[in-house]
This record gives C-alpha cells, sequence and structure tokens, in this order.
C-alpha cells in the first residue's frame, strides 16, 4: 500500500494505491474538510489505508509512504512532540495490532507519484477517475481536543499482552523436550502456541 497526504488552496486530501500480490490495483481518494497542515493530512492518509485494508481482511501489508516525520514517529525514531502527532501516532499503532503482519517502508516521493497523484486529485477537489474509489472526509480520525484517539479501547497492545501473560501463569502448559537455542522459536511460540517469554520486556517485544 501506498499513501500521501496533499495541502492545496482548495482544501486537503489523501490518496493511497493498493497492490495486490496478484498485481491487482485499487486507488482511493479522500477529501478532507477540516481545516489540516500537511503532517496531519499525511497521518489521515496512513489511518485511513490502515483502516481501508482492515475492512478488505487484509491481515498483512507492506505500507511505503514518504512522509519521514509520519513513519519515524510511528516506529519510534523519533518523539512526537504535538499533541496531535502523538494522538495520530497512537491511532496507527491501535490500528496496527489488528495486522497479523505489518511493515513500514520509508520512499522517496519519485516512487510514490501514484498515490501522490491521488492524493492531489482530493485537496484540489478535481474529478475522481473512473477507477478510482472516494471518500469524504468531515471530521479527524482522532479527538484533536484532548490528544487520544477516538476509538481507544482495551484491547491496545499492552492489555493483550498482559492477558496473555497471565493465561500463561493460569494455563497447565504441555512440557516440550529441550531443543537447541533458534532465533525464530520464541516467535514461532507467540504465533502458534500464544505463549510469551517469561520476561515481561521480552515477551512485549516478541508480541509487537
Amino acid at each position: 500500500m501506498y499513501f500521501d497526504g496533499s495541502v492545496m488552496k482548495m482544501g486537503a486530501g489523501a490518496g493511497q494505491l493498493f497492490v495486490s500480490p496478484l498485481g491487482v490495483h485499487m486507488r482511493y481518494v479522500i477529501r478532507i474538510h477540516f481545516a489540516a497542515s500537511n503532517n496531519v493530512a499525511e497521518y489521515e492518509a496512513h489511518v485511513n489505508s490502515l483502516k481501508i485494508t482492515i475492512e478488505l481482511g487484509v491481515r498483512r501489508l507492506n505500507v511505503r509512504g514518504d512522509s519521514q516525520l509520519v513513519l519515524d514517529q510511528v516506529m519510534k525514531a523519533s518523539y512526537c512532540h504535538d499533541p496531535k502527532m502523538e494522538a495520530y501516532c497512537k491511532e496507527v499503532r491501535r490500528l496496527e495490532d489488528k495486522f497479523h503482519g505489518l511493515e513500514l517502508i520509508h520512499i522517496t516521493r519519485h516512487y510514490n507519484e501514484a498515490a501522490d497523484e491521488l492524493a492531489k486529485i482530493a485537496s484540489t477537489r478535481g474529478t475522481v477517475p473512473p477507477d478510482a474509489f472516494s471518500r469524504d472526509l468531515h471530521e479527524p480520525s482522532v479527538d484533536l481536543g484532548s490528544g487520544a484517539g477516538v476509538e481507544a479501547t482495551p484491547t491496545q497492545l499492552t492489555d493483550t499482552i498482559e492477558a496473555l501473560l497471565v493465561g500463561a501463569e493460569v494455563m497447565e502448559v504441555e512440557q516440550r523436550p529441550s531443543r537447541p537455542f533458534d532465533w525464530r522459536t520464541p516467535f514461532l511460540d507467540c504465533l502458534i502456541r500464544c505463549e510469551l517469554p517469561e520476561d515481561r520486556s521480552e515477551a512485549r517485544s516478541i508480541a509487537r
């Protein structure tokens, strides 16, 4: 999935290009009808692209975008000093927990031209191509007043891991013969058997 945000005199918008493993292309144009900075437009593009893929039933996704700030904040390479950015970042991480596999990749604008074109169509209120889907966004995807996501629920990552840790303490675990250390083992234990290491820090790292 490729995403991009755009802000013009006419307004703001977002564009997404989805490419399936079989090469099928789906294009989305999202018109933003509230005051938005370029960073907000980029986050709206990313958040809504994740929501769209979840609606489509996609659970493994490669995400590509040219916004260094958004990707750095989401991947924790930089701190969110702005409460608005923090709210969006939290919403992205909440949505990420719904995927079985998700990879974020920063690309240059040159390799993001398709999504950029769709975002500009949205921000200039241009004619949507007949083979593209369109949506209108009349309010932010997050609560920008309190800095908390609109749909924040107890199903966030930390709660899920806590439940797994508690479950591991009360459930009788089948004993398995000892085996040589393999870096893949803890990941397979988590994915297949819903088991996590006893060390909570390591458990959170594996689950994430």
